[in-house]
């Protein structure tokens, strides 16, 4: 499944989205780009499946050949970096800025 190959390509790298872009290719070379962004980061395999799944069935595909699908994801966040870190507020019993 493609949602599983992108989850686990975001948890390889640690990081997460917000925009999930969908690209479907179809037998005729035309090519259809539809994204939703979120306002939270994702990267959970079910989240990444229904995101996916709604913009799929919001296409007309009536009389539709499809060659190619794809799901990538944007505006990503290492989410090493947006952990919150507590700072000391005292070193040897004085107040560091």
């Amino acid at each position: 499944m493609i949602a599983q190959i992108v989850e686990q390509r975001l948890e390889q790298h640690e990081t997460r989205g917000r925009t999930l872009i969908l690209k479907v290719k179809f037998s005729d070379y035309q090519q259809l780009t539809c994204s939703k962004t979120m306002l939270a980061c994702i990267s959970e395999l079910d989240t990444i499946f229904e995101i996916a799944k709604a913009l799929f069935e919001s296409i007309d595909l009536e009389n539709c050949s499809i060659r190619l699908l794809g799901i990538s994801l944007s505006s990503l966040d290492n989410a090493k970096q947006t952990q919150v870190i507590q700072l000391p507020l005292f070193q040897n019993g004085n107040i560091i800025f």
